[in-house]
């Protein structure tokens, strides 16, 4: 069974083969008219391979694994290799390595679409003769030109996608939350502890850069048990799932103390540069919201619904109880604890601005 980090892989990696093959077909048609002309002006076609079935097959099948191979590379490796570079550098950098990937990938890919529309041995010298022709010709300039205009809408889905956030990129595509739709949701909202003081402290580039870490670390955690990020703001970050998502295998509360042993683990490094070891505290709670896209200048999707304030205000409550986590009575019943977690009640609490008192609930390390 595939962990939510390789689903999350996946379901960003299969659109790369998906724009591949589109602008991939869009190449070919293209090429098949222009051989067409070819034909009636008696021009030279020695580098151009006529569309066969066989051909039309084989370069499709070609161009879905060459775009799930670029997508792959990036989400799994090269994405992160550049992350601390400007969107203008990163793409330079990724456009100059693919760029040799790809050549690559015609001079192994070109001979055996020509063996195929001939039926011949694959190093024929025919083949050979083909290649070499290939090579010096207007068709291999228009195939660099497609394949260069296919590496640039890839990178540039990838950049956007990282920006966004996939979930919300996708959201938009499919126009998922174009008209407003309710569900029941979980949320985690987190705050560091003594932020204040560590950013006076530190000063604010340095907290900056303190916070840019601290996300990252959490980035792993989230991702295993399946949680979105809803919103950066400032110091803290709101974590959603999806009901069914949030309460299985009590991804929420594994989520909550996987970010806090994450931020343990480099507890030695955010002391060598920063001085401090950054904590934080957590409320969480479930029910139900509308979802939809909002905003004319900036486009969002959104949730509103008294869920968001009750979280808030849970959240704020660690300090009065000085406890790291809260979670509310209806989120509880929700999960099933007792055999993996202590639970202790904190008591029936009102809530700022709220008439309705609501029990409360701690889980102890």
């Amino acid at each position: 069974m595939l962990s939510p980090k390789e689903k999350r892989n996946i379901s960003r990696i299969t659109p790369f083969g998906v724009i591949w093959l589109v602008l991939g077909w869009v190449n070919l048609f293209s090429q098949e008219a222009v051989l067409a002309v070819a034909l009636e002006g008696n021009l030279n076609q020695s580098a151009v391979i006529r569309m066969t079935p066989e051909v039309f097959l084989f370069a499709s099948i070609a161009t879905i694994v060459v775009g799930l191979l670029v997508g792959a590379i990036e989400v799994v490796w090269l994405g992160n290799l550049f992350c601390k570079n400007s969107f203008l550098i990163k793409i330079a950098y990724k456009f100059g390595f693919y760029s040799i990937f790809l050549l690559l990938v015609i001079l192994i890919s070109y001979p055996i679409a020509a063996s195929l529309e001939s039926n011949i041995f694959l190093f024929d010298p025919i083949v050979l003769d083909k290649l070499a022709d290939f090579l010096f010709s207007l068709e291999f300039a228009s195939t660099i030109v497609s394949i260069s205009f296919s590496l640039f809408i890839s990178l540039f889905y990838s950049e956007i996608s990282a920006n966004i956030g996939h979930g919300v990129l996708m959201n938009f595509f499919t126009g998922k939350y174009h008209s407003p739709i309710e569900e029941k949701r979980v949320f985690l909202f987190s705050d560091m502890k003594s932020s204040t003081t560590i950013a006076e402290q530190l000063g604010h580039i340095k907290y900056f850069e303190l916070l840019k870490a601290y996300y990252s670390d959490f980035s792993d955690a989230i991702v295993d048990y399946s949680g979105e990020v809803y919103q950066y703001i400032g110091d803290e970050i709101v974590v959603s799932w999806k009901y069914e998502e949030g309460i299985k295998n009590n991804n929420c509360i594994n989520c909550f103390f996987a970010m806090k042993a994450a931020l343990k683990n480099r507890a030695y490094w955010y002391t060598a540069k920063f001085g401090i070891i950054p904590t934080f505290k957590a409320g969480l709670h479930v029910g139900q919201v509308t979802t939809g896209e909002i905003g004319a200048l900036k486009k969002e999707i959104i949730f509103t619904g008294d869920v968001l304030n009750t979280t808030a205000r849970i959240q704020g409550l660690c300090n009065t109880y000085n406890v790291d986590i809260l979670v509310s009575e209806d989120l509880i019943k929700s999960i099933e604890l007792e055999h993996e977690f202590k639970i202790n009640s904190v008591g029936v609490v009102e809530l700022k601005g709220k008439k309705e008192h609501i029990p409360l609930f701690t889980i102890p390390e």
